[in-house]
């Protein structure tokens, strides 16, 4: 498709940095995005510095660290960046909510972020994030929240046996 201009680019979604490269090694093709895992609690700095040196984009799925909220490997771990006192204490410096410092705090690192949700009132707050900037003090007291630990599962333990495939033609 890419090669034939049916597409103009790809996108792909958890891989590693070892992904990538296997994947420019054996097509030449660079995506334009990853999407990745990507919040408060797990920054992935040296994946997103690997994006920036290559020109892909870093995109953020669960960026409000919603994969440790409702599915936490450790259930009795359950961790919120929303409720964590470095993001809270912020929220009315700015007469933000947790949730905006957050998406904010995306932003200033120049990642996309993708929250979800379904409320139109959300939607909207979710929007708007973009009449107020954190200092770097602030961003770097945010970076420092990082665990190194992912909620979700890590892209170089997916294999056919864990997760058949079967692609129909």
């Amino acid at each position: 498709m890419l090669a034939g201009g049916r597409a103009r680019a790809i996108g792909v979604s958890n891989f590693s940095q070892r992904h990538l490269e296997n994947l420019f090694n054996q097509t030449s093709v660079v995506p334009a995005v990853n999407q990745v895992e990507l919040h408060p609690f797990f920054t992935q700095p040296a994946l997103r510095a690997f994006h920036a040196a290559n020109g892909i984009a870093t995109q953020a799925w669960s960026p409000l660290g919603g994969v440790n909220r409702y599915r936490p490997a450790d259930a009795s771990d359950v961790k919120n960046p929303l409720e964590h006192p470095t993001i809270v204490e912020l929220a009315p410096k700015y007469g933000k909510t947790p949730a905006q410092i957050v998406l904010r705090w995306h932003i200033e690192h120049g990642v996309s972020a993708i929250p979800k949700s379904v409320k139109p009132n959300r939607i909207a707050e979710n929007f708007s994030i973009f009449d107020f900037t954190l200092t770097p003090g602030e961003v770097a007291a945010i970076d420092a929240l990082d665990t190194g630990i992912r909620g979700g599962p890590d892209p170089e333990l997916i294999n056919t046996e864990l997760y058949p495939l079967k692609v129909e033609n």
